[in-house]
């Protein structure tokens, strides 16, 4: 089966996202995605797809997933209880270009770099730390961080955990597709803020720009600039609350060329104007 691709955007007040989940049944497809991710499996069980590697699963399954590693859980025969996880995920810039590089995140570097291959930790020491998933939960964001490296950083000094794939198993996401699409994604990230022309995109990835839109909203089920504009937007919002600036400032800084029209696509996103949101963000907080 072809893996599918799976948009993520951290909530505009994070750099991560970390979220529970709670279904009748794990009912996501085959899929990847640019990030890395980190599962535990509060209660269910059936079948892990990560790679090439099947295995069982049940509470207490930690995993850690590279980037663009296909993977899923599937329950098998009937479930007493709804299936219950916590997921992390964030991208490789977290806390900026190259901040594994440094030498206070050495483990955590090699750590990650195995995760290409999917790395499964011990149940034991899962069930140990399972609190502080639950609590990191309810954390504000800089809070939240924090707790979040400490626990990069007691992972990586494991010595108990398994790589799930086989040492010569390679990323196939339809490699040249996975590759597109996270080239795709990496522009916009660098470029949001500028205009952007579809010739610029299909350049990029040296494709017409008529085989890009086909092959685009194929993969995404969305087109080349509504997902743009989803991402400007959710830029938009983490400035709105994380700076002062003014709107139309903020607006300019996310690439779009006139307010009026910036507005419009906030309205239509958002169901609210972005003054509104900014107050009713700074009220709930203020709360």
């Amino acid at each position: 089966m072809k893996p599918v691709f799976e948009s993520i955007s951290p909530p505009p007040s994070s750099s991560l996202k970390a979220f529970f989940q709670e279904k009748d049944e794990f009912d996501a497809p085959w899929h990847f995605h640019p990030q890395f991710e980190l599962t535990f499996i509060l209660k269910s069980s059936g079948l892990r797809y990560v790679g090439n590697s099947i295995e069982n699963f049940e509470d207490n399954d930690l995993i850690l997933l590279g980037p663009n590693l296909p993977h899923c859980w599937k329950n098998v025969g009937p479930q007493i209880n709804k299936a219950q996880a916590i997921v992390i995920q964030w991208d490789l810039d977290l806390l900026g270009k190259d901040w594994l590089r440094q030498p206070e995140f050495t483990h955590i570097k090699r750590m990650l770099d195995l995760s290409e291959k999917g790395i499964r930790f011990d149940k034991l020491f899962a069930a140990e730390i399972k609190d502080i998933f639950i609590r990191m939960l309810k954390m504000e964001s800089f809070e939240k961080l924090m707790c979040f490296l400490n626990l990069l950083d007691l992972m990586a000094d494991q010595v108990q955990f398994q790589t799930l794939c086989d040492h010569n198993f390679a990323i196939m996401t339809a490699s040249q597709q996975s590759e597109r699409i996270n080239s795709v994604y990496q522009y916009v990230r660098q470029h949001y803020g500028t205009k952007i022309r579809l010739e610029d995109i299909a350049g990029h990835l040296h494709m017409s720009e008529e085989n890009f839109s086909r092959f685009f909203s194929k993969v995404m089920k969305k087109t080349f600039f509504i997902f743009l504009n989803e991402f400007r937007l959710n830029m938009a919002c983490k400035q709105l609350i994380e700076t002062d600036l003014q709107v139309k400032q903020i607006s300019y800084a996310c690439g779009y060329e006139t307010l009026p029209f910036f507005f419009r696509q906030f309205k239509r996103f958002k169901q609210i104007s972005p003054l509104q949101f900014r107050l009713k963000y700074h009220k709930i907080e203020g709360d």
